[in-house]
């Protein structure tokens, strides 16, 4: 069983950055694929990056790449996603979640935090 609780969200101007951090809870961590989805007002909830268990490879929706960094730290229970040259379009609600491995599918997710508001001002 995992716990997660994300903290880092706010509000920024576009073109600024923000560091989302993801802490964990539980035993299983070290042994989840961890990954980080978005929900606009109206939108459903899409996949953002994602994580193996190692932290060897990672995994983007193609409007972030290049833009945001996912990483983990096992001996901190945490993973991170450092997201900079914010654009408007990235106003969401950000949550993490694991899982067995690095999937784009939220279904494959079985645990999920309670999320965290990012606003990106024009």
């Amino acid at each position: 069983h995992v716990q997660l609780v994300e903290s880092g969200g706010g509000l920024v101007q576009a073109g600024g950055s923000l560091r989302l951090s993801c802490a964990a809870s539980g035993r299983t961590f070290s042994s989840s694929a961890m990954g980080w989805f978005r929900q606009a007002p109206g939108k459903e909830r899409e996949f953002v990056a994602s994580i193996n268990l190692t932290g060897s490879r990672t995994y983007y929706e193609d409007s972030v790449k290049g833009r945001f960094t996912i990483s983990r730290d096992n001996d901190k229970n945490a993973v991170y996603l450092q997201m900079n040259n914010l654009k408007p379009e990235d106003t969401a609600v950000y949550t993490c979640a694991a899982a067995s491995w690095p999937s784009r599918n939220l279904k494959s997710y079985d645990y999920w935090g309670q999320g965290t508001q990012v606003t990106v001002s024009s």
